[in-house]
């Protein structure tokens, strides 16, 4: 692999360790993705192995291949010195590789000493030792330094902490070799943030392997022994010193992407009058004290991680939640907080991130799909006139280059793509002036995105506001007219798209300074 950039291992507990898992060319595609193509990871018994890389790098299929969920396609995957090749989740934690998921797989109405030992109960002539549960339980809880959680309690009356703790154990009572840690800071406090890694220390100094995988540089910076980067499904980087590689490399390996993204030009003449203001806008533990503004004829893109805020924030101007502080308003006129209908009456409409389940009735034509919220608009005398609802749904199909123009088609049929089409139809429809849009590429093929963001400016050029929240640091600067980028809940910078730079934006969102931009300065002086 002509780029993969290579170092020496870094000082600490690694030297001294064996490999326990090596992935070789591994490769692993679905239809019409390669989400893996060729990954090369090493991972040795007490050090904490840090995986790296952008959303949609394919750190998700990577860890569900050595949890057993996926078996790759071609590729080699030792474990203990032996090619494995894991059939099962449960399989994968037979042999001691244990994953702890950002969204923790715990049974809410089980106990905690359930929990840890649920599929593998102790048991006596086929009963299940409920008192020697509980035993090892407590006695694990307690080598994870937690022996104050009660085997008894239900897991669901624990805190986030508390529940990623049982976690832990559950991984420990199967005796766990390697424990693989998706983003498991993302739901704690900075306090819980230092217990965990006290918990990590203790277990490498115990042998067992750590695979941790964060966006957060800092959080790699402490806790990290080794860095391996994916970029695109492949490895960019591996064996990279965690504390000592700068921060330049790092993004730089993180960035550039195999994927085209064709995007219009941006419009050449000066954006309207203000059409919404956002000041001081709160939500307790999900973003604070937000300041914004979309211009007529403005595309305004929202860049961040995951768990940032964004899509919070983009629900709580449209309606959908309520603030516990600041206001939104529209035209000047003060939107009254957590209301919907108030929010489309003044010419707000909002394209969810999970358009099937939020945004679509999959069984109903498109044209009924389209004419949502204009219904009423389209009864006379308590009948409603389905050939003029077609008629104007027709109209609107013909402007978004909708394929298959049959209004007619339940809207499930229709791909990806086009039923996406169909959720932003509905609000021209209903003469929205601002549209509010989270993800709106998510499971769209790459054809269909170049389509889409045709339709997004188009829509610009014809005086709508577009406020955009999108994973994808390519899509927010290409598409938008203006950044704003998230971290933590909070905008850490405001800047025109044309004057950021992909590496300038990751380093905002996992840094939360342009310290890549920085370093790029002082080497160029």
């Amino acid at each position: 692999m002509s780029e993969l950039l290579m170092d020496a291992p870094a000082a600490g507990a690694q030297e001294a360790g064996e490999v326990v898992l090596r992935l070789s060319g591994v490769v692993k595609t679905f239809p019409g993705v390669r989400a893996l193509d060729g990954v090369e990871l090493e991972v040795r018994a007490g050090e904490v192995h840090c995986l790296l890389g952008q959303n949609g790098a394919g750190k998700s299929t990577l860890i569900k291949v050595l949890a057993g969920v996926h078996r790759p396609d071609e590729g080699q995957v030792e474990w203990l010195g032996e090619q494995v090749s894991f059939g099962s989740p449960q399989a994968a934690m037979k042999a001691g590789i244990a994953t702890i998921y950002q969204e923790l797989d715990l049974v809410d109405y089980l106990s905690v000493a359930e929990n840890v030992y649920l599929g593998h109960e102790p048991r006596s002539f086929g009963f299940v030792q409920r008192g020697t549960a509980a035993r090892q339980t407590r006695e694990l809880l307690a080598r994870l330094g937690h022996g104050e959680i009660p085997a008894h309690r239900l897991v669901r009356s624990l805190p986030a902490a508390g529940k990623q703790i049982v976690s832990m154990a559950r991984a420990l009572s199967h005796e766990a070799k390697l424990i693989i840690m998706d983003e498991p800071s993302a739901v704690l406090a900075h306090d819980e943030v230092g217990n965990l890694f006290r918990i990590i220390r203790e277990l490498t100094a115990q042998g067992i392997a750590v695979v941790y995988i964060s966006h957060r540089l800092e959080e790699i910076r402490e806790i990290g022994d080794r860095v391996t980067v994916l970029k695109d499904g492949r490895t960019s980087a591996v064996n990279l010193p965690a504390r000592t590689t700068p921060t330049r490399d790092l993004v730089s390996r993180m960035t550039g992407r195999s994927i085209e993204y064709v995007f219009p030009p941006r419009a050449q003449q000066a954006p309207g009058e203000k059409l919404l203001e956002v000041k001081g806008l709160g939500r307790t533990g999900e973003f604070a004290d937000i300041d914004l503004d979309v211009r007529a004829g403005e595309i305004v893109g929202i860049a961040g991680l995951v768990g940032s805020g964004r899509s919070e924030l983009l629900e709580t101007v449209f309606g959908a939640r309520t603030p516990d502080a600041g206001t939104v308003a529209v035209d000047g006129r003060p939107l009254p907080p957590g209301n919907v209908a108030a929010a489309v009456r003044a010419g707000l409409g909002m394209a969810p991130e999970e358009r099937k389940s939020q945004a679509l009735l999959l069984g109903e034509p498109i044209y009924r799909n389209m004419t949502l919220t204009t219904f009423s608009g389209f009864a006379t005398a308590g009948f409603t006139d389905a050939g003029r609802e077609q008629a104007e749904a027709m109209k609107v199909a013909d402007l978004l280059e909708l394929r298959p123009r049959d209004v007619r088609r339940a809207v499930r049929t229709l791909s990806g793509g086009n039923q996406q089409k169909v959720v932003v139809g509905r609000w021209l429809l209903g003469g929205t002036r601002l549209l509010l849009l989270d993800e709106p590429t998510r499971g769209v093929d790459v054809g269909a995105r170049a389509e889409l963001y045709q339709v997004i400016r188009r829509l610009a050029d014809q005086g709508v506001g577009v406020l955009l929240v999108s994973s994808e640091v390519p899509e927010v600067l290409g598409l938008s007219d203006r950044v704003l980028v998230m971290r933590e809940g909070r905008v850490v910078h405001t800047a025109p798209a044309e004057g950021l730079a992909e590496e300038d934006v990751l380093d905002l969102v996992m840094a939360g300074s342009l310290t890549a931009t920085d370093e790029r300065t002082e080497e160029q002086s």
